[in-house]
This record gives structure tokens, C-alpha cells and sequence, in this order.
């Protein structure tokens, strides 16, 4: 395998391949016992947790001001256990047979993705960071070949093994820093598998709402598609509680991009947005969405416990 080195047999790596072995155990447990332990295994990442547990926080209460404390902390709770889920749900994204995952999954609007290809310019597959995305990568693709996005990983053997996996069930990987390999999938009309949700700092973003926040917010969006004429259409996956899982696709976007970036950035933000409002608990609420600020940076996450 070209992308293992002789690098990862240094003990440094051994936590990290006994994850990755009882994540490959994983796989092959029923059903209701990857349930369980995706519910119970968050009592072991805990102690690993407490910093990403603290922006989950911050955010849950910017986002959600109105929401009472227990309220909050009933729904970060949910969230706690859904990112024990998302160990289980990766593993099953880079493991698992064909046949295994098309079992437990059921697709929504499927058709709207066929009839975008007919026009023969590509398609933006576009969705947001949810706990249940790597899978949802995969479970699309049993269906039709996509290409998706790479974000390199800091740690050298946790990216090798995610490239790999994503190379092997993908028709293709792009390295989100490498926008003309993305253009020329779309112009070869390839479905391309795209996730903008995140704070790429100042340089790289304009500032849109998102949950009634300033949001440093990409607006690669609606510039790739106004240079590729590929047509925008949003993906969800979602995980129901018998372990099944639901492929939404919606309507293609129309009318975009206008040509205001600012415009642009916050329909997209709308649209995540709204589907995160269906199922709050499955969005990776542990990443700083709000580092970037018009006023400076980090400072929202300076004190996360900070009312």
C-alpha cells in the first residue's frame, strides 16, 4: 500500500493502530451492537474530548441563545453520543461491503442528481459538516460514482489510511487547495462531493449569517459553479434510530449564484443552516465555526464557558 510508510511501525503509532483496528473489528458487529457501542464508547473519549467538548458548548450557545441550559445540555449530550456514533459510521464508510451498507440506507430525491447530470456540466454534490458525512459519502456512492474533496489530516497515518479509503471507493480525489482539478471534473461532468461549512480565515472568506452569527464563510460555492456552469445540489445524510440511514437530496438551486458573493455565501449558509435545525444533534458542532470574527480572531472562543 503506496501510502503506508515505514514511518508508522514507530510506537508513536500504536494508540492510533489500536483505534484503527477496533474500528475495523467494528464493521462486522450486528447492527444494534455498533448502536451500543457507538452510544457507550464516548465514556472512553471523554477525557480526550474536554477542548472540543468546550467549543460544542460555545457554539451550542451562540446558536442557540434562546434554548434553556438543560435544554442545551440535553441537546449536547445527544451530541457527545453521536460523535461516538461517527467512530463507528467512518469505519463503516472505509470498511464495509457494498452490500452490507445497501441494506441499511434509503435515498430521497435521487432523481434530481440523474436529471443534473443530463445538462452535462457536472454537479456540486453540497453538504454540510454532519456526523454522519464520511458515511454519507460512501452510501451515495453506491449508487453512482462521485468525486470528493480532501482536506489533509495532521496526523500522518490517520490521512493515509482516509486518502486511501476515499480513493479506492471514489471515482477520484481532489485536494481542496487544488480548484482547477475541481473545475475540470465538472467540466468532464463528474459529481463532485463538496463540504464549504467551515472557517478558512479572512484571506478566503466573506462574512455571512449563519444561526443569526457572523460567519467567515467560503465563497468557492457559487464561483466554481458561475466558471463551470455545474448545477448546485444539497445532500443530507441522516441516521435514524434503528442504525438505518437516509439520503436526502434536494431540489437543485436555482438561480445561483447571482454573482454577489456575499449574497451567494449566505444562501448556502441558509440552506445547511436549515437542515441542521431538522437534526441539530448529528452536525459537528466541535469545530470553531466562529474563529473568524470582522473584529478579530478567536476571540468568541477565548472562554467557552463564558454565558
Amino acid at each position: 500500500m503506496e501510502n503506508y510508510k515505514w514511518q508508522f511501525v514507530h510506537p508513536k503509532f500504536w494508540p492510533i493502530w489500536l483505534i484503527l483496528l477496533l474500528m475495523r473489528f467494528s464493521v462486522y458487529l450486528p447492527v444494534k451492537i455498533q448502536l451500543w457501542v457507538g452510544y457507550h464508547i464516548v465514556f472512553f473519549m471523554r477525557p480526550f474530548m474536554k477542548k472540543r467538548t468546550q467549543i460544542a458548548v460555545r457554539n451550542l450557545k451562540l446558536c442557540f441563545p434562546k434554548l434553556s441550559a438543560k435544554k442545551r445540555q440535553k441537546l449536547l449530550d445527544e451530541i457527545t453520543h453521536t460523535m461516538g456514533m461517527m467512530t463507528i459510521e467512518i469505519a463503516l464508510s472505509w470498511w464495509a461491503r457494498d452490500d452490507q451498507l445497501a441494506q441499511r440506507v434509503s435515498y430521497e430525491g435521487l432523481r434530481h442528481l440523474n436529471q443534473a447530470l443530463a445538462n452535462g456540466k457536472g454537479v456540486i454534490l453540497l453538504t454540510g459538516h454532519f456526523t454522519s458525512m464520511e458515511l454519507g459519502g460512501r452510501l451515495i456512492m453506491l449508487k453512482i460514482p462521485c468525486h470528493v474533496m480532501f482536506h489533509q489530516l495532521k496526523n500522518p497515518l490517520l490521512n493515509a489510511v482516509m486518502m486511501q479509503a476515499r480513493t479506492f471507493h471514489s471515482q477520484g480525489i481532489i485536494l481542496h487547495n487544488n480548484p482547477r482539478d475541481l473545475i475540470k471534473a465538472l467540466k468532464r461532468n463528474r459529481i463532485v462531493w463538496y463540504a464549504p461549512d467551515q472557517d478558512f480565515g479572512r484571506k478566503s472568506s466573506v462574512f455571512a449569517k449563519f444561526f443569526g452569527m457572523q460567519a467567515a464563510t467560503s465563497p468557492a460555492t457559487a464561483r466554481i459553479a458561475k466558471m463551470s456552469g455545474a448545477i448546485v445540489i444539497p445532500f443530507i445524510p441522516r441516521r435514524k434510530n434503528d442504525g438505518s440511514y437516509t439520503l436526502i437530496l434536494r431540489p437543485p438551486l436555482k438561480n445561483f449564484p447571482v454573482g454577489n458573493d456575499i449574497e451567494d455565501a449566505q444562501r448556502i449558509n441558509n440552506i445547511i443552516e436549515s437542515e441542521i435545525r431538522k437534526s441539530p444533534a448529528q452536525y459537528l458542532w466541535v469545530h470553531r465555526r466562529f474563529k473568524t470574527q470582522p473584529e478579530g480572531k478567536g476571540q468568541l472562543y477565548e472562554n467557552p464557558s463564558i454565558e
